[in-house]
Formats: structure tokens, sequence, C-alpha cells
């Protein structure tokens, strides 16, 4: 049986145009969104299957595939609710996402800042990446992370709030080579009620992070 299954969207494929148009929507979830689950099964049933022979000689790439496509379909579960066709701007204590706001502006000096920095972040990318919001439970704080493929060059235990996919696959067939011009229209569409809630959730359970005995 299946331990990872494909999400439905929160919404229809046209929900988000004119940002991004529904064949990218359509595309991205049900082919490589799904892949990255089935990728993730086969992983953990050939996995099981090392075990039971306790034959290890692939161990090290059944590992890295595991980490692969386990860490796509979290990412991009996560993607699918960060946006919505009425959001955009910026977190406002007036829209009942205070805490998010004041979050960023300690942690980055201000909303502007942040922006930037999370726009070079998912635009810089080299190769296929994201662009990462986290919250980083040693120190309390949000940090941008660069994350290379789905799992590379990430900080252990920090929790993905806000995620900007800067594979080719997100935007090419509308943006053409233009990742920033991509990036920068993502800021129109960011749900920052999600966000805001996958704060305060990371936030509440950041403390169970172990450090020492």
């Amino acid at each position: 049986m299946a331990i990872y299954t494909l999400p439905e969207l929160p919404y229809d494929y046209a929900a988000l145009e004119p940002v991004i148009n529904p064949e990218i929507i359509e595309l991205h979830h049900d082919k490589h969104h799904a892949a990255y689950v089935k990728g993730a099964n086969d992983t953990l049933e050939q996995l099981e299957e090392a075990r039971d022979k306790e034959a290890w000689g692939t161990i090290n790439g059944l590992e890295k595939n595991l980490a692969f496509h386990l860490s796509g379909h979290i990412l991009h579960s996560i993607y699918w609710h960060n946006m919505t066709g009425d959001g955009g701007g910026e977190p406002l204590e007036k829209d009942g996402v205070g805490d998010l706001a004041d979050a960023i502006a300690e942690s980055f000096g201000s909303f502007d800042k942040f922006k930037a920095q999370l726009t070079k972040a998912s635009a810089t990318t080299q190769g296929s990446g994201w662009g990462v919001l986290a919250y980083e439970p040693v120190s309390g704080r949000l940090i941008v992370e660069q994350i290379y493929d789905h799992q590379g060059n990430v900080g252990q235990g920090s929790v993905p709030i806000l995620v900007f996919d800067a594979w080719e696959h997100a935007f090419y067939l509308q943006y053409k080579n233009q990742k920033v011009d991509f990036i920068e229209a993502m800021w129109k569409v960011v749900n920052w009620q999600d966000v805001a809630k996958r704060y305060a959730a990371a936030k509440e359970r950041g403390f169970n992070l172990l450090l020492a005995p």
C-alpha cells in the first residue's frame, strides 16, 4: 500500500491566472508532483526489499532517491497552498497576520529586505531548485534558504513555510527562460494566511528539537 498520496489542488487549474496559466498548473501537479509521490513510494518498496534480502549494494542511491522524491513531494504540497488567486501584497496586522509580519521585520530588517533576499535566492538557483522562507528552531528566527534540487543545501531542523519553485517546469511554458520575471510575478499570488498558519505551527513545535540529552 502506498505511503504517500498526491494531494488535491486547493483550487482549479485557472485560479492563479494570469501569474501562472492553467496548462502549467495541470502539468506541474498532475505529472511532476505525481512523479515525486510515485518515486518516494517506489523507493520505500526497494528499501524494504533490500532489508529483507540484506542486499545493501544500492543503499547510497536508494537513500538519495528517497530524499529527492520525498522532499519534492513535501515542498510541492506546501507550494500549492502557499498560493491563492486573491493573494499578494505583504503580511499586515490588519489582515490577522501581524505575528508573521513582526517576525519578518525582526529577522530581515523589513519586508522589502526580506522580499529582495528571497527573490534573489529563488531567481539565482543554479539549475533546478527552490527559494524558501523557513523557521529555524535553534535561533527561533526566520531564514531564507536556497535549495538545490529538492533537498540540498538546507539547514537541519528548519521548517519551510513559504516556497518558490524555481524549477523550469514551474514556469517555462509561460515565461520561457525568464526565471526572474516568474519569481517577481509570484509575489502577486502569495497566500499570507497560509504562510502565517505555517509559521505559528512551526514556532509552536520548534522547541521539540533536541540538541542535547
